[in-house]
């Protein structure tokens, strides 16, 4: 998620944010989710985002959100909602059930239209809720007049969804992450966890829908990959040795952003500055949209 949207930094203004509202649909201990905020922060910054070159935020910082959401909660038919798979899949696996986690794709609505957005970079997962907010887009747009932005979805398809250790979608929630930023130990463990199957040593392993070349294929080169495909359908060696050679392909690979990392840690006053100087730039767009979807809905002071 990081890379494409990253990459986005400097051909315009960008917004970046963290979504501690959003996190509250199944994270309640306060200490810890403040606790995530910095470490989030910290990710961001580490991997490369340039605070000179984007609006980087708490969504916290922006209450106006809230309101937008409002506005769009009272056009939003109960059945798009419904819809939504990713309540249901979460729901399905456990988490506990609430109104937050399901007028979930509103809020993330408010989010992208509250800043005139006109692309957004998503995994495939994620799809389904851009797509809501575009239909609320158009249909506020429809009865109120044309006061939004319709954003368009970005979809890196080389890595539109990652597996996780055990072959699902890679996320926190599934508890099948590889945390980049784990100590070598952790980290090694998890790579080693990677779900195979149970091919022989001596034979051709299969590489469509390989979770080990679907990882590799995040960070390696063309030359790297294609060599591992070739090793895999030549047989010979064991999953294990493969693994081993991920291990070293991704531990090699972050170290410059683990390195950063730990300087921005020194200093979590200079991340909170960052943090805070976003929350102002955000606000000020935050508030003349709200402002245009007062003055549309006959909400603005008369």
């Amino acid at each position: 998620m990081m890379r494409p949207a990253i990459s986005l930094q400097g051909t315009g203004e960008t917004f970046y944010f963290i979504a501690d509202y959003h996190a509250l649909t199944s994270l309640q201990d306060s200490k810890e989710l403040t606790q995530r905020v910095l470490e989030v922060a910290l990710d961001f910054l580490a991997c490369g985002l340039d605070p000179e070159k984007s609006v980087f935020f708490r969504q916290s910082a922006v209450p106006e959100v809230h309101e937008l959401a409002w506005y769009l909660s009272v056009l939003c038919p109960m059945g798009l909602l419904e819809r939504c798979h990713s309540y249901k899949d979460k729901v399905a696996r456990g988490v506990g059930a609430n109104h937050g986690l399901f007028a979930y794709p509103v809020l993330m609505a408010a989010d992208i239209l509250i800043y005139q957005s006109d692309k957004v970079p998503v995994g495939k997962d994620q799809k389904q809720h851009l797509e809501v907010a575009r239909d609320l887009a158009l249909k506020f747009n429809e009865h109120f007049g044309e006061t939004f932005k319709v954003p368009e979805p970005d979809i890196r398809e080389a890595a539109a969804t990652l597996p996780g250790v055990d072959g699902q979608k890679m996320s926190k929630s599934y508890g099948n992450t590889i945390e980049i930023f784990a100590d070598e130990k952790v980290f090694r463990k998890k790579v080693m966890s990677i779900k195979t199957d149970s091919t022989p040593v001596d034979e051709p392993k299969p590489v469509e829908d390989s979770i080990l070349l679907e990882i590799a294929a995040c960070v390696a080169s063309s030359e790297q990959l294609d060599a591992m495909k070739a090793s895999l359908l030549e047989g010979g060696r064991g999953y294990g040795d493969y693994k081993k050679e991920l291990f070293e392909l991704l531990w090699a690979h972050f170290e410059p952003f683990r390195q950063r990392r730990a300087e921005l840690q020194k200093n979590p006053e200079y991340v909170k500055q960052i943090l805070d100087r976003g929350a102002v730039r955000a606000r000020a767009t935050a508030m003349q949209t709200l402002d245009q979807v007062r003055k549309a809905v006959g909400i603005a002071a008369l």
